[in-house]
């Protein structure tokens, strides 16, 4: 199982109507892609309290062949063309908890953490699951994603109501595409 995402900063006064269109028209697009588990259409605003504008897809795919589909068949192309050169982040699923109306969160926290250097890393699970509780409660989701070439990892729930916590970014998701073949969405 593999994760990724582009985060796409754009000007600050760039019309984000224009991304909203984009998702409306094309988000279906990606609904029972090949291999892939979800993917969640992000967006922050700066007028709504946002440090920049940004698009910034979150992906998890079930393997390596969907995502490989994905980045080199012409789909990743339309983002090459509209927002130029974009890295693509690639992380390993940690945990995945998903509630059954994950589909209607409209807001995803996401809080990133270092997993620092130390003799045995037998207590980062531990902390990478502590790190949740600090979330809002009445999540419809959460999961973790680390990265173990940069040793961080990323904590993201998933809200159908805005949350408030102050050390993580808030996101906008204006669509969410699931493979209905995986039973637990």
């Amino acid at each position: 199982m593999n994760a990724m995402q582009y985060k796409i900063i754009l000007p600050d006064n760039y019309d984000m109507s224009l991304i909203r269109q984009r998702v409306k028209e094309n988000g279906y697009k990606t609904d029972n892609f090949q291999s892939l588990l979800f993917k969640s259409y992000l967006i922050s605003e700066k007028v709504q309290g946002a440090i920049s504008n940004s698009y910034a897809p979150l992906y998890v795919w079930e393997n390596v062949e969907g995502m490989n589909q994905f980045i080199f068949t012409g789909f990743y192309d339309a983002i090459i063309r509209d927002f130029g050169w974009q890295a693509i982040q690639i992380g390993v699923p940690f945990t995945i908890n998903l509630e059954d109306n994950f589909k209607d969160a409209t807001y995803l926290l996401e809080q990133t953490i270092t997993i620092t250097e130390q003799q045995t890393l037998t207590n980062t699970p531990k902390q990478l699951v502590d790190i949740q509780k600090t979330f809002p409660k009445k999540s419809l989701g959460k999961l973790v994603i680390y990265n173990p070439d940069k040793w961080q990892a990323v904590i993201l729930g998933f809200y159908a109501e805005k949350p408030i916590h102050n050390e993580a970014t808030l996101y906008e998701i204006l669509h969410i595409s699931v493979n209905e073949r995986y039973a637990y969405f």
